[in-house]
């Protein structure tokens, strides 16, 4: 692989193997009342996919792979838990694919990679403070 698209494949795994992601894939059971942590995580995937599918019409478009991004085993403990006692579990793994999406951005690439792991790392801190401000 070239070195000028490593950018997108790491987008694309760090996004798209998230908790959060899961979360909102497997349908977690959530108390009555639960429904504005529905709706951030919802908001949260809508963005997070956008971001994948983009990040992966990028990559195909120059002729690479675009990376499978399975969940990790340990994410089935998940669904006996409600959404609430989930929410730290969730900002944690943001707060830490936060960190990687800076990694990635300091390593550069290209200006549509540039602006693609820009705006994830844009979209995950500003989906960080919308959860903690649920947890508050």
């Amino acid at each position: 692989m070239t070195p000028h698209i490593a950018p997108l494949p790491s987008l694309v795994s760090l996004l798209g193997s998230s908790l959060a992601l899961y979360v909102a894939d497997a349908g977690i059971w959530t108390y009555p009342g639960s429904e504005e942590i529905k709706l951030a995580l919802a908001d949260l995937a809508d963005d997070h996919r956008s971001l994948i599918d983009r990040a992966g019409a990028v990559l195909e478009d120059r002729g690479a792979d675009v990376p499978r991004h399975p969940y990790p085993i340990q994410f089935t403990a998940t669904h006996d838990l409600d959404l609430r006692a989930l929410l730290p579990r969730i900002v944690a793994g943001l707060e830490s694919q936060a960190a990687a999406l800076e990694n990635t951005a300091a390593a550069g690439g290209d200006a549509e990679e540039t602006d693609l792991v820009g705006e994830a790392l844009t979209s995950t801190r500003a989906h960080i403070n919308d959860l903690r401000q649920l947890l508050a």
